[in-house]
């Protein structure tokens, strides 16, 4: 067992990942290192790196991180694997007699991530597994969207309250984001950052302009019962959508001013230009939120004060797949519907074009037809004229022998 005398330190992008599943902000990890919130989005951006007393700290709190994310991960595995069927669990003599509890599976599963999080950052023993040890099972799909929705729910569910400032409305938009996430979990397994997509479309439905014409949103919510975060709230909700966004997501969340942009599929100009406003906008109603750090702490606070739960991960999931199932039967009976017309259509429309034949009318004015019979004296007189009139023109030609 050795030990560096500097630590390594894990990429920036997982540092940025064990921050984020401990569900911190930058602003909390640069308190507990004892450097300000630029430096610590420095260090994840990878722009920087830390030195001397600060690389030490920051990385015992980056292995502090990944041990309680093992621990978090271990506990959800634990509870999910207690829940499984008597058929599902593998009988005690297929180990070999071997007792294995969950929780010494837990454990090594912690140490398995601390290990591959931070590696050498603390000294840790590798003893040699034993020869009858069975690898463990990856996580299936339903228990990696468990760990994803138990991570991203609760604090996800307080931002979007910021958003919209209506409680219902945010558990609505996080339930429907997993459902969907659900629905796509290849792609959002596969995604690299699976917590910004599920974030990204729960803000995209939280800030719908369609919510105006539902009757439940017609009317708000009761405010909070504190004067100050009714005031902060009221500046946060009179702002455009874009700013409140752009400022929750930078201030709130902590993400980087790129990180921002790209979140709001907008340039990274017209972002600062966003959160400039934001800020310029709350600063002159809300002096004391000029600092930077002050409005991110009253953000949280805000958030932290309204007890906003979200639904439980099974029942997310059941929900997702009647709702797919009900779009699936709609689309069948439509098409079966549209099927149905157009043979019918087909079946009795005409082969060929026959004109329509229009109304009669009665036609007024017309003489009616004369029979045949002696001419009238009046057609006599013409006709004598006819017969005394000299014909001119040349003579009829007639052929003569030779």
């Amino acid at each position: 067992m050795t030990q560096s005398p500097v630590p390594p330190l894990p990429p920036p992008k997982e540092r940025r990942r064990l921050r984020e599943a401990a569900s911190l902000t930058q602003a909390q990890v640069a308190a507990r290192v004892g450097v300000s919130r630029e430096t610590v989005r420095d260090w994840e951006n990878g722009r920087t790196t830390p030195r001397g007393r600060r690389r030490e700290a920051y990385a015992h709190v980056l292995v502090s991180l990944a041990e309680q994310t093992a621990q978090m991960t271990a506990e959800i595995t634990a509870e999910i694997t207690a829940k499984k069927s008597p058929e599902e669990t593998e009988p005690q003599e297929a180990t070999g007699g071997r007792d294995m509890t969950v929780g010494q599976g837990a454990r090594e599963r912690a140490e398995t991530a601390v290990r591959t999080a931070v590696p050498a950052a603390v000294p840790v023993e590798d003893p040699a597994p034993p020869p009858e040890a069975r690898p463990e099972r990856p996580l299936s799909p339903a228990q990696a969207f468990d760990a994803l929705y138990a991570f991203c729910a609760p604090a996800l569910v307080r931002q979007t309250y910021l958003l919209t400032g209506r409680r219902e409305l945010a558990r609505e938009s996080v339930e429907r984001a997993f459902e969907l996430a659900w629905q796509r979990w290849p792609e959002v397994a596969c995604d690299p950052d699976p917590a910004g997509w599920v974030r990204a479309t729960a803000y995209d439905f939280a800030l719908s302009p369609w919510h105006r014409f539902r009757p439940r949103y017609r009317h708000p919510e009761p405010p909070p019962s504190d004067a100050s975060d009714r005031a902060l709230l009221n500046v946060l909700l009179e702002l455009t959508p874009p700013q409140r966004r752009a400022l929750l997501l930078y201030d709130g969340v902590g993400l980087d001013l790129p990180e921002t942009a790209a979140e709001t599929e907008a340039t990274t100009p017209a972002t600062a230009n966003r959160l400039l406003n934001a800020r310029a906008a709350v600063a002159a109603r809300l002096p004391d939120l000029s600092d930077p750090t002050e409005l991110h702490h009253r953000l949280v606070e805000l958030a932290s004060t309204e007890r906003l739960r979200a639904a439980k991960p099974a029942v997310v999931r059941d929900g997702s797949e009647r709702r797919a199932r009900f779009w699936t039967r709609a689309a069948i009976a439509f098409t079966v519907a549209l099927i149905g017309t157009t043979a019918l259509t087909v079946r009795t429309a005409p082969t060929q074009y026959e004109p329509p034949v229009p109304p009669g009318e009665t036609v007024l004015g017309v003489p009616p037809r004369v029979a045949p019979g002696p001419l009238s004296q009046k057609e006599q007189k013409l006709r004598a004229k006819l017969r005394a009139k000299m014909q001119h023109g040349p003579e009829r030609l007639a052929p003569q022998p030779q």
